[in-house]
């Protein structure tokens, strides 16, 4: 069940559907739209936690918590790209999907904790070598039937998304362990995922679509 003391803070409201220009964009420029997308939510979904009454604290743990939604939401990511887009052109797209993400992450841990000490990887790189492992355990799960009319896409399984709250657990404190796999499982992933599967579908939707704001709740 859910820590049922404080209800998680309002759905995430952002852009998914960007004014396109005349000009193609290619692969790569649709993947740094797509990185901001990831990173938003995955910064959203630590507040909606913290909104839960779980303690993730600013500084380690902060990143420890991010960089694994992070790599849960690349490899969700990774996967509508396969639907979507032919083998090069997923390969060009993740490739350029990681290395964003990973020098934003980058940027705000050296400004919060420090650039790594000389002679270490750097925070990117660190990030970069942990996509590359988990990504494999991801690989192994599969995704949920499709709902009528959906309009097709990659949901990932029970096992996918059960593995995040897992990997999750050692980023919390022991007090709020025994609750993250089932807040995860009901409430975050799924909110996370239906962004992640709408921006993707949008930015790769050829329809024109007219320019408007909207807007991505919190900093």
């Amino acid at each position: 069940m859910m820590r049922g003391d404080r209800a998680s803070p309002p759905a995430l409201r952002i852009k998914t559907r960007w004014f396109k220009t005349d000009g193609k964009k290619g692969d790569a420029e649709q993947a740094s739209a797509m990185a901001f997308i990831v990173w938003r939510v995955a910064h959203q979904m630590l507040k909606r936690m913290r909104g839960a009454n779980f303690d993730i604290d600013t500084g380690q743990g902060y990143f420890d918590f991010m960089r694994e939604v992070l790599v849960f939401l690349v490899a969700v990511t990774d996967r509508i790209a396969h639907a979507q887009l032919s083998e090069a052109g997923r390969g060009e797209f993740t490739t350029a999907l990681v290395r964003h993400v990973a020098r934003t992450l980058q940027e705000s841990e050296d400004e919060w904790l420090g650039a790594a000490p000389a002679g270490m990887p750097s925070h990117a790189d660190t990030f970069i070598d942990l996509v590359n492992e988990v990504s494999q355990h991801y690989a192994e799960f599969g995704a949920e039937p499709d709902a009528p009319d959906d309009g097709g896409g990659f949901h990932p399984d029970f096992g996918f998304v059960r593995y995040l709250g897992k990997r999750l657990e050692p980023t919390l404190p022991e007090k709020d362990r025994r609750w993250v796999i089932e807040q995860v499982m009901a409430a975050e992933a799924p909110e996370a995922v239906g962004i992640v599967q709408s921006s993707m579908r949008n930015l790769y939707d050829p329809a024109p679509a007219r320019p408007r704001r909207a807007s991505l709740s919190g900093d």
